[in-house]
């Protein structure tokens, strides 16, 4: 997986690399074992400072996406915590769709985007 940020962007650059890891386990990209580049490696080929790599690390292990293997570094490991999980989708989804209902956007095209959006992760 190829790992970009947009340094034009208003969002943080280790949100940006966290979002595309989270999205690379989702597709299969990462697989549950796999290491990612040390924050070294990743912070050079990507052009960021280690410290903001090593941020977007820490927040991916504190939510259960890695852990950190003291000879492997960051390795892929998926929380088993479901529970957990749904509980923080939930409060996710309802200011996104707090959001949506401001905007007028319907039940109908929130199922749209979805699907849509699901079908690319299965």
């Amino acid at each position: 997986m190829i790992i970009e940020v947009d340094f034009n962007s208003d969002e943080a650059l280790y949100i940006q690399l966290y979002n595309q890891i989270i999205m690379g386990i989702a597709t299969s990209q990462f697989q549950e074992g796999d290491s990612l580049p040390s924050v070294r490696q990743m912070a050079d080929s990507i052009g960021i400072n280690m410290h903001t790599v090593n941020k977007a690390y820490t927040v991916l292990k504190e939510e259960g996406f890695v852990k950190v293997d003291r000879r492997r570094g960051a390795v892929i490991a998926i929380d088993a915590d479901r529970m957990r999980t749904l509980e923080e989708l939930k409060k996710q989804l309802q200011v996104i769709l707090a959001k949506s209902i401001c905007k007028n956007i319907s039940k109908e095209e929130i199922h749209e985007l979805i699907e849509e959006i699901y079908e690319d992760y299965t």
